[in-house]
């Protein structure tokens, strides 16, 4: 919602203090068209050059994902929490062997059925099927573990922000289109040097409407959703940050309830939920969950 109101809050400033200073509109509406044309055909196109289909698909859904905002919220990380808690727990007093039903087949299992829509997640679910599968194979030496989830975070934050690095390029080249557009602008006025002055002058304010929805579109529009994707991305990844610390804890021998502690540090700090909020949260669980 704030993308919306920020590009219309753009727009109206930009245009408004333009008419309020006696500027019309019709040259700029008229020559917007074929401008828009170009510029964005240039756009298009360029991207589709630079970029291969995977990280086309990623932009795609970006921008819709700029528009929506970040996907977690406060419930989910309380969710994560008990998760991971329950998890740990049958650890401690079934053993891991007890795990395998649950982490071998989430989708019918009582510990991840308990939760909201986190489980829903396949990322998030195979992160933690995965790393608890490994202390069943006894790859459980924290340091090891570390370093691995370490890597695998970073390949895959490097992943979700191959779609936000290509809109940010793309932002910074239409400028330069604009120039493009207005270049050619020029070149048609050039071809009609004879006419007179009333006809040059909305040729010469049509080229330049190339020049000022260039930078419009890049400055107000591509660069910051660009810039607001890449900022989703990093606040979504936080929620790995928090099943990280979790396992790591939980790998070095302690209690759930402490690794569940150690994992709320790791949670942003307007979505954290409070020592008292988690801990009830926790009392709440049934013990059937475990069975």
């Amino acid at each position: 919602m704030l993308v919306v109101i920020g590009i219309l809050v753009t727009l109206g400033m930009v245009f408004g203090g333009y008419m309020l200073a006696g500027g019309a509109m019709m040259p700029i509406l008229a020559a917007l068209p074929l401008e828009g044309m170009m510029i964005g055909g240039a756009g298009i196109g360029s991207f589709m050059v630079g970029n291969g289909g995977t990280v086309l698909k990623k932009a795609g859904r970006g921008i819709g994902h700029a528009f929506k905002g970040p996907k977690w919220k406060s419930e989910d990380y309380k969710d994560l929490l008990c998760l991971l808690f329950m998890i740990a727990k049958l650890i401690k007093t079934k053993g891991v062997i007890a795990l395998e039903a649950h982490i071998e087949n989430p989708e019918e299992s009582k510990i991840f059925n308990h939760v909201g829509r986190i489980k829903d997640d396949h990322h998030v679910t195979d992160f933690i099927c995965d790393y608890f599968r490994m202390t069943t194979m006894n790859f459980d030496d924290p340091h090891q573990v570390e370093d691995v989830m370490m890597r695998d975070l970073e390949k895959h934050h490097h992943e979700e922000s191959e779609g936000a690095h290509a809109l940010a390029i793309l932002g910074e080249a239409f400028p330069a289109l604009g120039i493009v557009a207005a270049v050619l602008g020029i070149i048609k006025t050039m071809g009609a040097i004879d006419q007179p002055v009333e006809i040059l002058g909305g040729m010469i304010g049509g080229a330049l409407v190339g020049t000022f929805l260039g930078i419009l579109i890049s400055y107000t529009m591509a660069s910051p959703l660009a810039a607001r994707l890449q900022q989703i991305v990093d606040e979504e990844g936080h929620i790995y940050d928090v099943m990280k610390d979790f396992i790591i804890a939980h790998l070095h021998g302690n209690a759930p309830q402490i690794s569940a502690e150690i994992g709320r540090k790791a949670v942003p700090g307007e979505f954290q939920p409070s020592f008292y909020d988690l801990d009830e949260l926790i009392q709440e669980i049934p013990n059937d969950v475990f069975a």
